[in-house]
Protein backbone atom coordinates (compact mmCIF):
# COMPACT_ATOMS: atom_id res chain seq x y z
CA UNK A 1 0.00 0.00 0.00
CA UNK A 2 1.37 3.25 -1.11
CA UNK A 3 1.19 6.07 2.27
CA UNK A 4 1.38 9.59 2.51
CA UNK A 5 2.47 11.47 5.49
CA UNK A 6 2.04 15.10 6.07
CA UNK A 7 4.10 16.78 9.01
CA UNK A 8 7.31 15.20 10.37
CA UNK A 9 7.59 17.24 13.44
CA UNK A 10 9.01 15.77 16.77
CA UNK A 11 5.85 13.30 17.09
CA UNK A 12 5.68 13.11 12.93
CA UNK A 13 8.95 11.62 12.40
CA UNK A 14 8.65 8.47 14.71
CA UNK A 15 5.37 7.41 13.29
CA UNK A 16 6.19 7.87 10.38
CA UNK A 17 9.59 5.57 10.36
CA UNK A 18 7.57 3.17 12.63
CA UNK A 19 5.23 2.98 9.13
CA UNK A 20 8.07 2.50 7.51
CA UNK A 21 8.72 -0.75 9.12
CA UNK A 22 5.04 -2.06 8.50
CA UNK A 23 6.88 -2.96 4.83
CA UNK A 24 4.44 -0.35 3.33
CA UNK A 25 5.70 2.62 0.85
CA UNK A 26 5.57 6.12 2.58
CA UNK A 27 5.85 9.30 0.49
CA UNK A 28 6.54 12.20 2.81
CA UNK A 29 6.39 15.71 3.00
CA UNK A 30 7.09 18.48 6.08
CA UNK A 31 7.93 22.48 6.24
CA UNK A 32 11.28 21.18 7.61
CA UNK A 33 13.31 20.18 5.01
CA UNK A 34 15.65 18.76 7.40
CA UNK A 35 12.92 16.22 8.81
CA UNK A 36 12.11 15.07 4.96
CA UNK A 37 15.81 14.53 4.62
CA UNK A 38 16.14 12.20 7.94
CA UNK A 39 13.15 10.57 6.47
CA UNK A 40 14.48 9.43 3.31
CA UNK A 41 17.59 8.22 4.77
CA UNK A 42 15.09 5.32 6.49
CA UNK A 43 13.80 4.42 3.77
CA UNK A 44 11.07 6.93 2.68
CA UNK A 45 10.63 8.67 -0.66
CA UNK A 46 10.25 12.38 -0.01
CA UNK A 47 7.37 14.43 -1.67
CA UNK A 48 8.51 18.25 -3.10
CA UNK A 49 4.95 19.44 -2.19
CA UNK A 50 1.87 18.50 0.03
CA UNK A 51 -0.20 17.17 -3.31
CA UNK A 52 2.23 14.81 -4.19
CA UNK A 53 2.23 12.94 -0.70
CA UNK A 54 -1.64 13.23 -1.65
CA UNK A 55 -1.49 10.86 -4.72
CA UNK A 56 -1.34 7.49 -2.11
CA UNK A 57 -3.83 5.01 -0.99
CA UNK A 58 -3.93 6.41 2.84
CA UNK A 59 -2.66 9.58 3.85
CA UNK A 60 -1.56 10.09 7.22
CA UNK A 61 -1.26 13.65 8.84
CA UNK A 62 0.53 14.78 11.79
CA UNK A 63 0.36 19.06 12.39
CA UNK A 64 0.14 21.34 15.33
CA UNK A 65 -3.10 23.01 14.96
CA UNK A 66 -6.53 23.76 12.94
CA UNK A 67 -4.57 26.62 11.63
CA UNK A 68 -1.45 24.40 10.53
CA UNK A 69 -3.68 22.13 8.53
CA UNK A 70 -5.85 24.94 7.01
CA UNK A 71 -2.52 26.64 5.92
CA UNK A 72 -1.65 23.21 4.41
CA UNK A 73 -4.97 23.02 2.53
CA UNK A 74 -6.43 19.99 4.01
CA UNK A 75 -9.68 21.29 5.04
CA UNK A 76 -10.52 21.76 1.39
CA UNK A 77 -8.21 23.73 -1.31
CA UNK A 78 -5.29 20.68 -1.58
CA UNK A 79 -8.26 17.60 -1.28
CA UNK A 80 -9.95 18.72 -4.93
CA UNK A 81 -6.75 17.03 -6.22
CA UNK A 82 -6.83 14.13 -3.97
CA UNK A 83 -7.32 11.13 -5.93
CA UNK A 84 -11.19 9.37 -5.36
CA UNK A 85 -10.76 6.41 -2.89
CA UNK A 86 -7.93 8.38 -0.51
CA UNK A 87 -8.25 7.72 3.20
CA UNK A 88 -6.90 10.57 5.30
CA UNK A 89 -6.25 9.65 8.72
CA UNK A 90 -5.60 12.91 10.65
CA UNK A 91 -3.03 11.91 13.81
CA UNK A 92 -3.36 16.19 14.54
CA UNK A 93 -5.19 17.03 18.61
CA UNK A 94 -7.64 19.65 16.53
CA UNK A 95 -10.76 21.13 17.98
CA UNK A 96 -14.16 18.73 17.99
CA UNK A 97 -15.60 21.96 15.60
CA UNK A 98 -12.84 21.40 12.92
CA UNK A 99 -12.89 17.80 13.43
CA UNK A 100 -16.22 17.55 11.72
CA UNK A 101 -15.93 19.98 9.14
CA UNK A 102 -12.79 18.10 7.80
CA UNK A 103 -15.46 15.19 8.24
CA UNK A 104 -17.68 16.95 5.69
CA UNK A 105 -15.48 18.36 3.71
CA UNK A 106 -13.46 15.12 2.96
CA UNK A 107 -17.12 13.57 2.37
CA UNK A 108 -17.91 16.51 -0.12
CA UNK A 109 -15.15 15.43 -2.35
CA UNK A 110 -15.75 11.03 -1.67
CA UNK A 111 -12.71 10.90 0.19
CA UNK A 112 -12.34 8.62 3.64
CA UNK A 113 -11.39 10.75 6.35
CA UNK A 114 -10.98 8.73 10.26
CA UNK A 115 -9.63 10.57 13.32
CA UNK A 116 -6.63 8.53 15.39
CA UNK A 117 -5.16 11.39 17.80
CA UNK A 118 -2.18 9.69 20.05
CA UNK A 119 -0.99 9.98 23.60
CA UNK A 120 2.36 9.84 24.40
CA UNK A 121 5.89 12.16 23.77
CA UNK A 122 7.92 12.02 21.35
CA UNK A 123 10.10 9.53 22.37
CA UNK A 124 7.11 7.02 22.68
CA UNK A 125 6.28 7.57 18.97
CA UNK A 126 9.73 6.80 17.83
CA UNK A 127 9.49 3.27 20.09
CA UNK A 128 6.04 2.52 19.07
CA UNK A 129 4.69 2.71 22.62
CA UNK A 130 1.88 5.25 21.74
CA UNK A 131 -1.56 4.74 22.80
CA UNK A 132 -3.46 5.40 19.63
CA UNK A 133 -7.47 5.86 19.15
CA UNK A 134 -9.60 6.22 16.21
CA UNK A 135 -12.95 7.32 15.42
CA UNK A 136 -15.40 6.99 11.72
CA UNK A 137 -17.02 4.79 9.76
CA UNK A 138 -15.90 1.46 10.81
CA UNK A 139 -14.94 -0.33 7.27
CA UNK A 140 -12.46 2.55 7.44
CA UNK A 141 -10.44 1.98 10.68
CA UNK A 142 -10.49 -1.74 10.05
CA UNK A 143 -8.51 -0.94 6.82
CA UNK A 144 -6.04 0.83 8.45
CA UNK A 145 -6.14 -1.06 11.65
CA UNK A 146 -2.89 -3.28 11.06
CA UNK A 147 -0.97 -0.06 11.05
CA UNK A 148 -2.68 1.87 13.49
CA UNK A 149 -2.06 -1.25 16.27
CA UNK A 150 2.13 -1.16 14.85
CA UNK A 151 2.31 2.44 16.09
CA UNK A 152 1.43 2.02 20.07
CA UNK A 153 1.23 -0.16 22.83
CA UNK A 154 -2.70 0.10 22.68
CA UNK A 155 -5.22 0.64 20.09
CA UNK A 156 -8.86 1.55 20.72
CA UNK A 157 -12.09 2.49 18.50
CA UNK A 158 -13.65 5.36 20.46
CA UNK A 159 -16.74 6.17 18.48
CA UNK A 160 -17.84 6.20 14.42
CA UNK A 161 -17.96 9.68 13.99
CA UNK A 162 -14.24 11.54 13.82
CA UNK A 163 -14.93 14.25 16.07
CA UNK A 164 -15.01 11.49 18.69
CA UNK A 165 -11.80 10.52 18.67
CA UNK A 166 -10.57 13.98 19.13
CA UNK A 167 -13.12 14.72 21.78
CA UNK A 168 -11.55 12.12 23.40
CA UNK A 169 -7.95 13.48 23.31
CA UNK A 170 -8.75 16.50 24.37
CA UNK A 171 -10.37 15.07 27.90
CA UNK A 172 -7.25 12.92 28.16
CA UNK A 173 -4.80 16.09 27.78
CA UNK A 174 -6.81 18.34 30.28
CA UNK A 175 -6.28 15.27 32.83
CA UNK A 176 -2.65 15.41 32.09
CA UNK A 177 -2.49 18.89 32.60
CA UNK A 178 -4.80 18.27 35.50
CA UNK A 179 -1.90 16.32 36.97
CA UNK A 180 0.85 18.41 36.42
CA UNK A 181 -0.73 21.26 37.96
CA UNK A 182 -1.64 19.74 41.24
CA UNK A 183 1.99 17.92 41.15
CA UNK A 184 3.29 21.40 40.52
CA UNK A 185 1.24 23.31 43.50
CA UNK A 186 2.85 20.12 45.76
CA UNK A 187 6.22 20.34 44.66
CA UNK A 188 5.75 24.38 45.55
CA UNK A 189 4.47 23.51 48.94
CA UNK A 190 7.11 20.96 49.34
CA UNK A 191 9.94 23.33 48.67
CA UNK A 192 8.29 25.70 50.47
CA UNK A 193 8.41 24.11 53.75
CA UNK A 194 11.95 22.59 53.00
CA UNK A 195 11.11 19.23 52.03
CA UNK A 196 12.42 17.48 48.91
CA UNK A 197 9.71 17.11 46.18
CA UNK A 198 12.09 14.68 44.28
CA UNK A 199 11.59 12.24 47.68
CA UNK A 200 8.13 13.07 47.89
CA UNK A 201 6.91 11.90 44.41
CA UNK A 202 9.51 8.96 44.33
CA UNK A 203 7.55 7.83 47.44
CA UNK A 204 4.16 8.46 45.96
CA UNK A 205 4.79 7.28 41.94
CA UNK A 206 6.45 3.83 43.83
CA UNK A 207 2.43 3.19 45.14
CA UNK A 208 -0.71 5.37 44.79
CA UNK A 209 0.33 7.56 41.76
CA UNK A 210 2.38 4.61 39.90
CA UNK A 211 0.98 5.73 36.65
CA UNK A 212 3.21 6.87 33.69
CA UNK A 213 1.76 10.34 33.58
CA UNK A 214 2.52 10.64 37.32
CA UNK A 215 6.25 8.61 36.67
CA UNK A 216 7.30 10.80 33.71
CA UNK A 217 6.46 14.29 34.75
CA UNK A 218 6.96 14.38 38.44
CA UNK A 219 10.89 13.31 37.23
CA UNK A 220 10.69 16.65 35.22
CA UNK A 221 9.39 18.80 37.63
CA UNK A 222 11.49 17.65 40.46
CA UNK A 223 14.59 18.18 38.59
CA UNK A 224 13.28 21.41 36.84
CA UNK A 225 14.58 19.87 33.21
CA UNK A 226 11.55 21.69 31.30
CA UNK A 227 14.50 21.83 28.72
CA UNK A 228 14.17 20.37 25.83
CA UNK A 229 10.48 20.22 25.69
CA UNK A 230 8.67 17.00 24.55
CA UNK A 231 5.75 18.74 24.19
CA UNK A 232 5.55 22.45 24.20
CA UNK A 233 3.81 24.34 26.71
CA UNK A 234 2.41 26.52 23.79
CA UNK A 235 0.71 23.26 22.90
CA UNK A 236 -0.55 22.60 25.69
CA UNK A 237 -2.12 26.13 25.97
CA UNK A 238 -4.30 25.15 22.56
CA UNK A 239 -5.19 22.39 24.12
CA UNK A 240 -6.29 23.86 27.75
CA UNK A 241 -8.27 26.17 24.94
CA UNK A 242 -9.71 23.48 22.80
CA UNK A 243 -10.92 21.81 25.95
CA UNK A 244 -13.09 24.87 27.23
CA UNK A 245 -14.66 25.18 23.72
CA UNK A 246 -15.82 21.70 23.39
CA UNK A 247 -16.87 22.38 27.29
CA UNK A 248 -19.10 25.47 25.89
CA UNK A 249 -20.33 23.52 22.40
CA UNK A 250 -21.85 20.50 25.02
CA UNK A 251 -23.05 22.97 27.61
CA UNK A 252 -20.58 21.19 30.28
CA UNK A 253 -18.95 23.02 33.14
CA UNK A 254 -14.96 22.23 33.63
CA UNK A 255 -13.91 24.93 36.79
CA UNK A 256 -10.75 23.01 36.55
CA UNK A 257 -10.45 23.22 32.95
CA UNK A 258 -10.98 26.95 33.26
CA UNK A 259 -7.85 27.48 36.44
CA UNK A 260 -5.70 24.84 34.60
CA UNK A 261 -6.24 27.66 31.02
CA UNK A 262 -5.26 30.52 33.08
CA UNK A 263 -2.42 28.98 34.94
CA UNK A 264 -1.28 28.06 30.91
CA UNK A 265 -2.43 31.36 29.87
CA UNK A 266 0.05 33.12 32.40
CA UNK A 267 3.13 31.07 32.15
CA UNK A 268 2.93 32.06 28.24
CA UNK A 269 3.04 35.57 29.33
CA UNK A 270 5.98 34.77 31.30
CA UNK A 271 7.58 33.72 28.03
CA UNK A 272 7.61 30.11 28.42
CA UNK A 273 5.51 29.14 25.45
CA UNK A 274 8.71 26.67 24.35
CA UNK A 275 9.64 24.82 27.51
CA UNK A 276 8.17 21.78 28.19
CA UNK A 277 4.02 21.89 29.19
CA UNK A 278 5.28 20.53 32.43
CA UNK A 279 6.95 23.95 32.98
CA UNK A 280 3.29 25.03 34.29
CA UNK A 281 4.98 24.31 37.81
CA UNK A 282 7.38 27.44 37.53
CA UNK A 283 3.93 29.04 37.95
CA UNK A 284 3.12 27.65 41.10
CA UNK A 285 6.50 27.55 42.33
CA UNK A 286 6.94 31.55 41.07
CA UNK A 287 3.83 32.52 42.99
CA UNK A 288 4.99 30.61 46.22
CA UNK A 289 8.40 33.35 46.10
CA UNK A 290 10.83 30.25 45.17
CA UNK A 291 13.99 31.26 42.74
CA UNK A 292 12.71 28.76 39.77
Amino acid sequence: MKIGFIGLGAMGSGIAANILKTGHEVVAWSRSPGAVEAIEKRGAKPASTPEVALQADVLFSMLASDAAMREVGLDGPLLERAPRGLLHVNMATISVAFARELAGAHAKHGLGYISSPVFGRPDAAAAAKLTVMAAGEPREIERVRPILEKLGVRFAVVGDKPEQANLFKIAGNFMIASAIEAMGEAAALLRKGGVDPGVFFDVLTGGLFAAPAYLIYSKIIAGKKYEPAGFKLALGFKDAGLTLAAARELEVALPLASVVHDNFLESMAAGWGELDWSSLAKLAAVRAGLDD
